[in-house]
């Protein structure tokens, strides 16, 4: 089970890089990257896989259930945007992007510090 657990736990974390790394990239001309729209899917469900699987006793330590409402509400909003962005006819802001890109370092930053 721990396996199975470290193996989503790395394709969360490249979910993230993708969208990371997207955005950090298109900040000069700012755009929505093709991979960021999938990153971020990715990142969503392996990370509902994770804690459904935590919960059921494999990783490592407990679940904090407010940590993941937070990271969820956070997921969800990055999803969204990118979402919008992407659907949008009107060219993408700088803005736009750029919340992306710093929700996203909000959210590893709650992994890793909460």
């Amino acid at each position: 089970m721990n396996i199975l657990f470290d193996c989503v736990l790395v394709l969360h974390l490249i979910g993230w890089a993708i969208v990371l790394g997207g955005t950090l990239t298109s900040l000069r001309a700012p755009r929505i990257a093709p991979g960021v729209l999938h990153g971020a899917l990715t990142a969503l469900v392996t990370g509902v896989v994770l804690v459904a699987l935590k919960q059921g006793g494999a990783g490592h330590g407990d679940v904090s259930l407010a940590k993941m409402g937070v990271k969820l509400a956070i997921t969800l909003v990055i999803t969204g945007l990118v979402v919008v962005g992407t659907r949008s006819p009107e060219p993408v802001s700088r803005r736009l992007v750029g919340a992306i890109a710093g929700l996203t370092v909000v959210n590893v930053a709650i992994a890793v510090a909460w």
